[in-house]
């Protein structure tokens, strides 16, 4: 399950994405942000900040300042957000790639039967959502509001 700070950040990612997309893009401030992605701008101040440091995106001071992408939609990878976002993703700590911990209660990861059926649907999510981009997102949100607009 996804952290309510990560559906912000993907909110807020999707805003800039489609800001982007315009002919004549502009840099949004963290209010227009949260006015067009129903985040609230209290989280946004961090996320945003988080995502930038990640260089997803850059921030502009000034008058006509904000926030705009820097990668396109195609190389934000939803996997990679997720880690930086709400840290590992998998069900169980013997599973994970980059925060791997031994479980303090078992004798043999080979025959944990516990870890057999959860690295089974792991594995299976992982080629999902590693596969998975911020482009997808907006395309799956532009074919929905087509059938359902």
């Amino acid at each position: 399950m996804i952290t309510q700070k990560m559906k912000y950040a993907l909110k807020a990612l999707l805003t800039l994405a489609d800001e982007a997309a315009k002919p004549q893009p502009e840099a949004l401030t963290i209010e227009e942000i949260a006015k067009r992605s129903g985040a609230p701008k209290r989280f946004l101040e961090h996320i945003l900040l988080e995502i930038r440091n990640a260089g997803y995106i850059a921030s502009t001071r000034g008058r006509t300042g904000g926030y705009q992408m820097i990668k396109p939609p195609e190389a934000v990878s939803v996997s990679e957000l997720l880690r930086m976002i709400d840290g590992p993703i998998a069900p169980l700590q013997c599973l994970s790639r980059r925060a791997y911990q031994r479980c303090e209660d078992c004798s043999d990861e080979e025959t944990c039967r516990i870890r057999k059926v959860f690295a089974e649907v792991f594995w299976s999510y992982l080629v999902l959502i590693e596969s998975l981009t911020l482009a997808d997102i907006q395309k799956s949100a532009e074919v929905s509001d087509r059938i359902l607009g």
